[in-house]
């Protein structure tokens, strides 16, 4: 299996990069159902496949909230202008956090149990996630930058405790950072409805 840690890693490579480099929701959204389909892999080597299966229908189901919210709204449009939002930025930041999330998953892996795709893909979805965190202000990529590094936290966190309370109880933040993410996306267009 461990040729599937790998393309788990890949997955996540792919998927948190595509999140922090493009601006198209309907991208975005098929990244992050695809990022949770990585992170379900992972938390099954220390859960087991009924109690990982949470991770991979809550995550979809986050995906189906957040594209119902996104279904009417206007998209921002144009490309960005200045040099620090532009792609090129956000490709190179990508690689740095890349680079020292490699660095930085040789420690961790011995420390918790990990294997070594496991805990650089961790490592890697929290350092994506605060990424987007500290670029964005839109309410879309913010809940999108909170939900990649929980997932991160999730995959750690998954080594230490093996719970079915826990389970549930990340799940519930899941979807409720998702749900409250969906109505301040929701917020203006009601403001202008009467």
């Amino acid at each position: 299996m461990p040729a599937l840690d790998w393309i788990a890693l890949a997955l996540v490579l792919s998927a948190s990069t595509g999140i922090f480099v493009t601006r198209n929701w309907r991208w975005n959204l098929l990244s992050l159902a695809v990022q949770y389909a990585a992170v379900f892999w992972f938390v099954q080597a220390h859960w087991g496949l009924a109690l990982a299966a949470v991770k991979v229908v809550t995550g979809w189901m986050i995906c189906a909230a957040l594209a119902l919210s996104q279904r009417g709204l206007r998209q921002p449009g144009g490309e960005e202008t200045s040099w620090p939002q532009g792609r090129l930025f956000r490709l190179a930041a990508s690689g740095i956090a890349v680079i020292i999330t490699f660095a930085a998953a040789g420690g961790l892996r011995p420390w918790l149990g990990l294997s070594v795709s496991a805990a650089w893909g961790a490592l890697l979805l929290v350092g994506m996630g605060l990424l987007i965190l500290g670029i964005s202000a839109e309410p879309f990529r913010v809940v999108l930058g909170l939900l990649t590094a929980l997932s991160g936290f999730e995959v750690i966190y998954a080594a230490v405790e093996n719970s079915i309370l826990v389970a549930g109880l990340l799940a519930a933040i899941n979807l409720g950072l998702a749900l409250v993410g969906a109505h301040f996306l929701n917020l203006p267009v009601r403001e202008e409805t009467p």
